[in-house]
């Protein structure tokens, strides 16, 4: 009786990683990838590990696009709080994501993941798309994006997301309401006061109570305060803030 032959450790090993698909070239050795939902109210830091995950996937061989929805700059540019920023594509209404992909391999440029900054305000067929890229085409997809809008009710592209994403995870970093509670929710201010009418998107950034506050700016509330519209101007205190 023959024995059959043991392959040696180099060759065994080469067979091993002979199934690991190099950085760029999932398509040719699918792999399962997965769209991923990042959420939470503002000042979590929602856009800043947007940037982290790029970085960690970047240094590792892989390729992608940085993708944005309204933006809080009002250009196409992923920025946070704590000063970074990237230029992105931005994504309008009429913006085809497969399309944006496909033109990126028929260049011949490799693309194994996409980074989506304010996904909450994709459009349900955006996030359709995205599901597709993923299933189909084996591209991984990071979303991230406030969960619900000014009046505490979902956005469209959270709600499509909630329903197909792979994975759907808060971002643990605590923020807080004026009175020391967890703040959950966004409320638009106007003139000072907290308003539950008008358009879904109207960009504006976060602003302290006081003369120099825009007319039109969020602040972060628990949900108590934010259902009674209370700023906390009343009691000398405004949102807190964090020294850097």
């Amino acid at each position: 009786m023959v024995e059959p032959a043991v392959p040696s450790f180099p060759e065994a090993l080469t067979g091993a990683l002979a199934s690991v698909p190099a950085a760029g070239n999932r398509r040719a050795t699918p792999m399962p990838a997965h769209l991923k939902f990042f959420y939470g109210p503002m000042d979590c830091g929602k856009s800043t590990l947007a940037l982290q995950i790029d970085h960690n996937q970047a240094r590792q061989g892989r390729r992608g696009l940085l993708l944005v929805r309204y933006d809080r700059s009002g250009g196409a540019t992923i920025t946070t709080r704590v000063g970074l920023s990237r230029e992105a594509i931005d994504v309008a209404d009429d913006t085809d994501l497969r399309l944006l992909v496909r033109e990126q391999w028929a260049a011949g440029n490799a693309l194994d993941y996409l980074i989506v900054d304010e996904a909450g305000f994709l459009t349900p067929e955006h996030v359709d798309q995205l599901a597709e890229l993923v299933d189909d085409w084996h591209v991984d997809v990071y979303c991230f994006g406030l969960a619900t809008d000014f009046r505490t009710e979902l956005l469209p592209g959270a709600k499509r997301l909630f329903e197909l994403a792979d994975e759907i995870q808060p971002v643990h970093v605590e923020v807080l309401c004026w009175c020391g509670r967890p703040g959950q929710l966004n409320g638009r201010v106007v003139d000072g006061r907290v308003v539950r009418e008008g358009d879904t998107v109207v960009v504006a950034d976060t602003a302290l109570d006081g003369p120099d506050a825009p007319a039109v700016h969020y602040q972060v509330l628990c949900r108590m305060h934010h259902r009674r519209g209370d700023l906390g101007t009343g009691t000398g205190r405004g949102q807190l803030t964090l020294d850097v």
